[in-house]
């Protein structure tokens, strides 16, 4: 638990260089609407998205390290899938996740995709790790992971002109 817990900042800071870049596209993708661009929408969408983004981060590279001996499920992607779906689902709650009924379901999409992946690299502070195991996790989860990204992000900009 320790060895993980030690990471927890590492991985935060490093993925947090990725974040901040998607934040940044997300903010020049969120003022696209149907008649143009509007830079009052790409600001409150914007402010939406990168909370959404960072939620994803936190999920995977916070909350999963600490709960993963209690998180149901074999995979470090799986824990970090289930920790992601449970952010969605408390934000969705709260009317925290997006507006529109599109933009809702691409960020059940995106959150628990990036929270997975980022999860996923904790399976090196596992003593019962094993590199055949990690690669075996990674063939099957990266494709998933990627898809659901891809989805999320084909809905999003989607729900920008709907």
């Amino acid at each position: 638990m320790y060895d993980r817990l030690v990471l927890i900042l590492v991985e935060t800071i490093s993925w947090g260089k990725y974040i901040i870049v998607a934040i940044a596209a997300f903010f020049l993708l969120s003022g696209l609407n149907k008649y143009g661009y509007s830079s009052d929408l790409a600001i409150l969408t914007g402010f939406r998205a990168a909370r959404n983004l960072l939620s994803s981060l936190f999920a995977g590279s916070i909350i999963t390290p600490i709960l993963l001996p209690w998180i149901p499920g074999k995979n470090f992607s799986f824990k970090g899938f289930f920790i992601g779906f449970w952010v969605v689902f408390v934000f969705n709650l709260f009317e925290f996740l997006a507006t529109g009924i599109i933009e809702k379901i691409s960020w059940i999409f995106i959150i628990p995709a990036l929270s997975s992946f980022i999860a996923m690299n904790y399976t090196g502070t596992s003593t019962y790790t094993f590199l055949s195991g990690a690669r075996k996790e990674m063939r099957t989860a990266v494709p998933l992971q990627l898809t659901a990204s891809l989805v999320g992000l084909i809905l999003w900009i989607t729900g920008r002109f709907v």
